[in-house]
């Protein structure tokens, strides 16, 4: 009888322990599986963002957007980027007496041709500088100072400040935490129309869940997928939408 009543106080205390345990960790596993979603989508997010300037710069500079990597990625590696460089504003006064950023602008390259058929000159900044000290019209508008000029930059340089060069860029493609070296889902419409029939080009880059989360509890992954689901809600991270105009925002945002 004793052995008995030992061996059944041994049981009971291993099925509490296993009670025990399973308590803990009904409450311990959605916490942890949620710190590591947290930690992830900030990477995959990241990842989503710089794919959000490549799309918009190629849109840009194409008028529409691109669902080949290959071509983005050779776009990111040999297109200039682009930018304007602005000196000077227009005051109130100009403003309302008619002058425009772009009348001021097309009198600015109307003074630079007249002045280049006259002189040469080293560089811009000496062009301008004679444009403002010896233009009529320049100096009738009040444009003395104002001054605008299209330069090229280094396309990976001015977008990721060197995080990415040509060797490496075409690690934007893929999302972390994928052992598969799964890419993020890219579709583009470039033929959307609005109510009005303007054509408004869209993008979508997507992440699922299960592409970054796979390696973790799966019921936990099962449940997220499915409450996202059951509130129609993109079961993933993704930014842009194929569908409606959303100024490329991501569905975190």
């Amino acid at each position: 009888m004793k052995a008995t009543r030992i061996i059944v106080i041994c049981l009971l205390s291993i099925a509490a322990c296993v009670m025990a345990y399973f308590c803990i960790t009904s409450v311990t596993t959605p916490i942890q599986f949620e710190e590591t979603r947290t930690q992830r989508e900030v990477a995959v997010i990241k990842k989503l963002v710089d794919l959000r300037a490549a799309e918009v710069e190629y849109h840009h500079q194409n008028g529409r957007f691109t669902a080949s990597y290959d071509t983005l990625i050779t776009f990111l590696k040999t297109a200039p980027k682009k930018e304007l460089l602005k000196e000077g504003s227009l005051t109130d006064k100009q403003l309302e007496g008619g002058l425009t950023e772009n009348k001021a602008v097309k009198i600015m390259e109307a003074a630079k041709k007249r002045a280049l058929k006259k002189n040469t000159f080293e560089d811009n900044d000496a062009l301008y500088a004679y444009i403002w000290e010896n233009d009529k019209e320049v100096k009738a508008n009040g444009l003395q100072g104002f001054r605008r000029d299209t330069i090229e930059l280094n396309m990976l340089e001015s977008l990721y400040k060197g995080e990415y060069t040509a060797d490496n860029i075409d690690q934007i493609t893929y999302i972390p935490f994928n052992a598969e070296k799964k890419q993020f889902e890219l579709e583009v419409n470039n033929d959307y129309k609005t109510s009005q029939g303007i054509r408004v080009p869209l993008f979508e880059a997507r992440a699922p869940f299960e592409y970054y989360l796979s390696d973790l509890n799966k019921q936990e992954l099962v449940n997220l997928i499915d409450r996202e689901q059951k509130l129609e809600h993109y079961a993933g991270l993704k930014v842009g939408d194929i569908y409606a105009p959303n100024n490329n925002a991501g569905n975190w945002e």
